[in-house]
């Protein structure tokens, strides 16, 4: 069988393992699991993934593999995605542990919360907005000394990040304040093909 990624468009968890797959010419089934109706609920859903959540990838041996970073580590095994130097590859998964921790809590949080709930930003936790131009404001530092964040391009690392970075504004965060991180934005964007 081919391999099958259980996602939800609106989701950069998701979109993520999308463009690595897209990225690396690997073909797959995309099959669209709409969080908002609760279709990672289902029993059905459940039996692959008893955490109800997606990424959901099923190889092509039916092994079902989750959580969006060790997917698309897992795909992007010996390819350009990853840097085959140890150190940097490790610096690609400290990036990668750190956006789960202390980025997409807060960006992605925010824009679930305005967009999709329908809050006003004024409402928005003061935590969750300071929590999140903190992690912007990392990035800015870190983009204004190499134009990717490991290796001098593109890595697995940008992949994770730029999935709720470029959104942003969807969660009341203004790019512009953050130049170095929106023209990384650009390029991320053009080496993956995405809009």
């Amino acid at each position: 069988m081919a391999l099958r990624i259980y996602g939800d468009s609106i989701s950069g968890n998701c979109l993520k393992v999308k463009w690595t797959a897209d990225r690396l010419g690997l073909a797959y089934d995309w099959i669209e699991t709409n969080v908002l109706t609760a279709e990672t609920r289902t029993a059905e859903f459940l039996a692959l993934n008893p955490a109800g959540q997606v990424p959901l990838v099923m190889l092509a041996d039916e092994r079902p593999l989750a959580q969006s970073n060790a997917i698309i580590f897992h795909l992007a095994e010996g390819s350009v995605l990853i840097p085959s130097d140890a150190f940097d590859r490790a610096k690609m998964l400290e990036w990668m542990f750190w956006e789960q921790y202390s980025h997409e809590p807060y960006i992605a949080v925010a824009r679930f919360q305005m967009r999709y709930l329908g809050k006003p930003a004024e409402s928005l936790e003061a935590r969750l907005v300071e929590r999140g131009a903190a992690a912007l404001a990392r990035l800015e530092t870190q983009l204004k000394q190499s134009p990717f964040l490991v290796g001098g391009r593109v890595t697995l690392a940008d992949v994770a990040l730029v999935a709720y970075t470029r959104v942003a504004h969807e969660g009341g965060f203004d790019l512009s304040l953050y130049p170095a991180v929106e023209a990384w934005v650009g390029r991320v964007e053009a080496d993956l093909g995405i809009k």
